[in-house]
């Protein structure tokens, strides 16, 4: 699909009214995707896990205006009004009102909720700019009643994309790849889809342990690390390497190779980081925690054969990931020794879920 397709046609029912709430997981990029282009297309493919516990929930309520001018919403956080968010949303309705042009006829209030620390490097817009396309998408839904589910899926998630370059990927469950990659169909570099080959049992309800090293706000904001990565030295051949990787990936998620898997999902974690800290300016965001649970996590799997490995996004906190099938004793370990590593011992456990869910 191109971005002409996206374009509505004329609809076909009005809608005064109406009020519809969304809930959206975060994701955890495996292959990590870092620089892009404009329009938000990513410089190199990625995939990810969906996750289920870490997720926003967002209620877009929705009233015709008499006149059709400007953009008019309203943004509450956490049952607060936040007007720090106004101009990310101004600028994603910008970017989307070619594909929804009933922006400019209604006036929106949009409540909005995490259930993990906002900013703290855990892809809080991932899941909020998904759950707002969402929404969005709903109205649209009521406005052309003939849309089948398949555009739905396609076309929400195209919207988040131009919120949040890796919300697009928060659309789904399970794995899902974003941008083009030559040796898995599908792939684009405009949404998300459901990875659609084969993935071997070990990689089922995968678990995710996050650490909250920091819940404080990143360094650098994504989109200033995104940047970055525009005259990188060491950029064209990161973005060769995320190819490579994904390519490693679909191997192993067939064969169901968890030793090849912690090497993969390691190393772009580190090559993330690696490119911020070569930028320039350079950033460091892993703090002296982040490195004590890296070292701890490198024990544990010398000590036992199991096959805990860690990953991180753009900021401090620790994500753990490991097999279903060695929760018990895994999460035994993390409890007793990786919590004091943590902001005031905190943790989120979490897995591999199931995508968004509509709940009114």
């Amino acid at each position: 699909m191109t971005e002409k397709d996206f374009i509505p046609k004329e609809y076909s029912a009005e809608i005064e009214e109406g009020k519809v709430t969304w809930q959206s997981p975060s994701n955890i990029a495996l292959v990590k995707y870092w620089g892009k282009k404009e329009n938000q297309v990513p410089a190199n493919p990625s995939i990810s896990f969906t996750l289920d516990s870490c997720r926003t929930t967002t209620t877009l309520s929705f009233q015709k205006k008499e006149n059709a001018e400007g953009f008019d919403f309203e943004l509450f956080f956490e049952g607060e009004k936040k007007e720090s968010f106004r101009p990310k949303i101004q600028k994603f309705f910008e970017r989307i009102e070619v594909y929804l042009p009933f922006l400019k006829e209604y006036r929106f209030k949009v409540e909005t909720s995490n259930s993990f620390p906002h900013s703290s490097g855990i892809a809080s817009s991932a899941s909020g700019m998904s759950a707002l396309a969402l929404c969005l998408m709903s109205l649209e839904k009521q406005l052309d009643p003939e849309m089948n589910s398949e555009y739905f899926t396609r076309k929400a998630s195209f919207l988040a994309r131009l919120g949040s370059g890796s919300a697009c990927r928060s659309i789904e469950g399970g794995l899902v790849n974003w941008g083009e990659h030559q040796n898995i169909p599908g792939t684009s570099d405009l949404y998300g889809i459901k990875y659609s080959h084969e993935v071997h049992e070990n990689f089922r309800n995968y678990q995710d342990t996050i650490l909250l090293v920091d819940k404080g706000e990143k360094q650098v904001s994504s989109t200033l690390g995104h940047d970055l990565m525009n005259g990188h030295p060491y950029a064209e051949r990161r973005f060769q390497q995320a190819h490579e990787n994904l390519d490693l990936l679909k191997g192993i998620f067939e064969s169901g190779d968890l030793s090849e898997f912690i090497k993969v999902v390691e190393s772009e974690a580190l090559t993330l980081h690696a490119m911020m800290m070569t930028s320039q300016p350079y950033f460091l965001l892993m703090k002296p925690n982040t490195l004590e649970i890296i070292n701890k996590v490198f024990d544990f799997r010398a000590r036992t054969g199991m096959h805990l490995c860690f990953t991180l996004d753009a900021g401090a906190n620790v994500h753990l990931l490991y097999p279903e099938k060695e929760k018990k004793e895994t999460l035994e370990f993390i409890k007793s020794e990786m919590l004091q590593f943590c902001e005031n011992g905190q943790y989120i456990a979490d897995n591999v879920g199931s995508g968004a869910k509509q709940l009114a």
